[in-house]
């Protein structure tokens, strides 16, 4: 909102609990642990696999873990990595870093071992935290030849198992078991728990010190690591407890399939679920029977996830046999939510599932829809509390557009990070005046209600007219034989550039690509057509299952460049 506006246009729909203003938490991200290990020490804090963990044997274990780093040189503002899958070793040591100070930066255990090793050389990293699985641990241990990593924690997975899985685990997986030297340099982690847990106390500044560096995707370009502030980190998990409005304390269980690395699952499922007291289930993959098995027996009441995965749990063949009605919220994040997929997973459950957005270097929450007010089809919602939003010129990144025009979104607000680490010039052309730049195209309503089209990048210019491939893929999802579609600009020679689709069809499924074709053109103007279409058994995702453009692209980009 700019400084002539008295009340910004979502005011008026906001849920009457809530004010819209918000100063930011001054607190260290470690309390959101510690004030509910406080409050309800002997309610139970993590389910792994059948392990069962309190409040109160969390936070000794952290207090432990802290102890431990600090005795092996960890000071506030070491950058620990951490590349680990939900687990408790997750749990316990991103805490248990941020408790002494230290900077927690996540590497996600399916990355190469030349992402591994460029990312511990850009951020610095001093030590490494993983399990004793070879697939990950051998990839940490070339790193540490490489960079400055001095020391790495390994960490059991067996041994975080309950007994008979522990024993089956160590048998039938003994092949994919490391087995580190014993030298000062590989610390077991139960080594690191070997002392009476009362860590030196360490002033943490919540406004200014680095608690998380989050690095990007990637998807334009070199990773970018953005600084999350203790203050943003902990704002944003009370902006979310906030938003979804009354928990039942010691009932509500999380299901935490989303992988705490990914900054959406850090703050709407760790930290969100901590902050309220609540039991997390913690799952280390996703895997779609072993997840409709868990929601069956263990009785989740809150899911936070990505459109992809409550498509396919609508789309299992055999889930009738599933109770799912123990789930009464939903959040999705991490890409846009299809209607469709969002109503049939309500009618299964019961539910209501609220479409959120945000971004790595926003904590990453900045609007949700309402759980308990009007959700709006296509809508990412409305502004969080203490959250600003403008729309600019996409040309002029100064200049704001008139309400319910097209524009780039630009926001500001509590949980907006510091800045890109060791990047000034990428922070400089990221957040201008404070406000931050997101790269999303879209607009307001009267209502406040925000709507994104696209992705800056993404545009396709078609003879010098905007097509959003939102716009294309939502008509391709309304035939009833789609069930997945990503839309990207292909090379045109009379238009410049023309959409593409890629299309993967529904199980049992059948359509022709000229009847596809057809069918988006009734629902499209003729420059919004596909050019051309292509139906595949699969296509590309993110690591946490978001459709994913860039491999598509860049093999368009070299199909064409051979046939040149």
């Amino acid at each position: 909102m700019g400084a002539h506006q008295e009340q910004p246009l979502w005011a008026k729909s906001y849920p009457e609990d809530l004010d819209i203003n918000l100063s930011p938490v001054e607190k260290p991200v470690f309390s959101i642990l510690e004030e509910s290990a406080n409050r309800v020490p002997n309610a139970p804090c993590l389910d792994f696999m059948g392990n069962k963990y309190t409040y109160s044997e969390i936070m000794n274990m952290v207090n432990r873990a802290a102890l431990g780093l600090q005795n092996i040189g960890v000071q506030k503002g070491s950058r620990v990595g951490l590349c680990l899958p939900n687990s408790p070793y997750y749990v316990i040591s991103y805490f248990a870093v941020l408790k002494i100070g230290a900077t927690v930066v996540n590497f996600n255990p399916l990355y190469t071992e030349d992402e591994i090793n460029h990312q511990a050389v850009d951020a610095d990293i001093c030590m490494m935290i993983t399990l004793d699985v070879k697939m990950l641990f051998d990839k940490v241990e070339k790193a540490m030849q490489t960079t400055n990593v001095k020391s790495i924690v390994v960490c059991s997975l067996s041994e975080a198992l309950p007994g008979l899985k522990s024993v089956l685990y160590r048998i039938f997986k003994r092949a994919e078991i490391a087995h580190p030297p014993t030298d000062n340099r590989h610390i077991l982690f139960d080594s690191l728990l070997d002392n009476e847990g009362s860590p030196n106390p360490v002033s943490i500044d919540p406004l200014n010190d680095i608690a998380i560096i989050q690095y990007t995707g990637g998807t334009t370009g070199i990773p970018k690591g953005a600084m999350l502030t203790h203050a943003n980190v902990s704002t944003n998990a009370l902006q979310v407890k906030m938003w979804l409005g009354k928990t039942n304390p010691g009932e509500e269980r999380f299901l935490c399939v989303l992988p705490f690395f990914h900054v959406f699952a850090m703050t709407a499922a760790m930290n969100m679920g901590l902050i309220t007291g609540s039991e997390l289930i913690l799952l280390p993959r996703f895997e779609l029977d072993a997840l409709l098995k868990v929601i069956n027996e263990k009785r989740p009441t809150i899911f936070p996830a990505v459109p992809t995965i409550y498509n396919a749990i609508n789309n299992h063949p055999k889930l009738s046999s599933f109770d799912l009605t123990s789930i009464h919220h939903c959040i999705s994040g991490g890409a846009s939510l299809p209607i469709e997929v969002k109503e049939r997973f309500e009618k299964l459950t019961g539910c209501v599932v609220v479409e959120g957005y945000g971004l790595s270097e926003a904590s990453p929450v900045l609007t949700c829809n309402p759980p308990r007010g009007i959700n709006k089809t296509g809508s990412i919602g409305l502004p969080f509390p203490g959250v600003e939003v403008e729309f600019r010129d996409l040309d002029d990144p100064l200049k704001q557009v008139a309400k319910g025009e097209k524009g780039e979104l630009v926001v500001r607000g509590p949980q907006v990070m510091a800045g890109y680490w060791n990047k000034p010039s990428d922070t400089a052309e990221t957040i201008i005046d404070g406000w931050l730049r997101t790269g999303d195209v879209g607009q307001i309503d009267e209502d406040g209600y925000i709507f994104l089209t696209d992705r800056l990048k993404d545009v396709i210019i078609c003879s010098g007219y905007k097509v959003y491939p939102r716009t294309v893929e939502e008509a391709l999802y309304l035939h009833p034989a789609v069930d997945e579609v990503i839309v990207i600009g292909i090379v045109d020679e009379y238009r410049g550039e023309a959409p593409k689709a890629f299309v993967k069809l529904k199980t049992g499924q059948s359509a022709t690509v000229e009847e596809l074709i057809e069918f988006s053109g009734s629902h499209l103007n003729p420059i919004e057509k596909p050019a051309e279409l292509e139906i595949r058994e699969a296509l590309p995702k993110t690591l946490i299952g978001k459709l994913s453009k860039k491999e598509l692209v860049e093999e368009e980009r070299q199909k064409r460049s051979k046939s040149a």
